[in-house]
This record gives structure tokens, C-alpha cells and sequence, in this order.
């Protein structure tokens, strides 16, 4: 894990609780994209999460949630690409 991955993990994880977390870079995908910045760099992310806090939210409040807990990464460009799968406990 890259540490841009490792910081969206720590960050999902200190916000949210989450029963399940997973951060896939998906940064080798998007070679010769906007926002790709390079063979090294981790730019594009796919997140996928389940908390208890999500049950009862639509999902655009979760999706707020997860962008507030990641916070800088996103608003300075850290993060490019952000791809979010956030479900409430025995959803799919």
C-alpha cells in the first residue's frame, strides 16, 4: 500500500469506524489521463467501505463523509480520482 493509499486508510478509519475497509489504487489504470502523474504517484482511488454510522444515509451522505474525513487530500489535488462503494451493515 502507497502512502497516499496508507493516509486514506488511516483517515477512513480514525472518521468512520468502519466494519470493513478496503482502498484500491487504481493510479496504473488511468496512464495518460488527466491526473495521472506518473508510473511512482498514486493519484485515482477506489474506496470501499461498511459502517454502522451509514446505516439510515442516503448516499450522498456518505459519500460527504467520506470526503470530509479525507479532507486535504482531496481539496490539494492529492487524490484525483475518487471512486466510493460506502454501504450500512447487511447492505450490498
Amino acid at each position: 500500500m502507497g502512502k497516499v493509499a496508507a493516509e486514506i486508510h488511516a483517515r477512513l478509519t480514525a472518521a468512520l469506524s468502519p466494519i470493513s475497509l478496503e482502498v484500491i489504487d487504481d493510479s496504473a489504470q488511468h496512464r495518460g489521463h488527466a491526473g495521472h502523474r506518473g508510473d511512482e504517484a498514486e493519484s485515482h482511488f477506489t474506496v470501499k467501505l461498511t459502517a454502522a454510522g451509514f446505516a439510515g444515509q442516503s448516499r450522498i451522505a456518505r459519500q460527504r463523509a467520506v470526503y470530509a474525513a479525507l479532507g486535504d487530500l482531496v481539496a490539494e489535488n492529492r487524490v484525483h480520482a475518487l471512486r466510493i462503494i460506502a454501504t450500512g451493515p447487511g447492505e450490498n
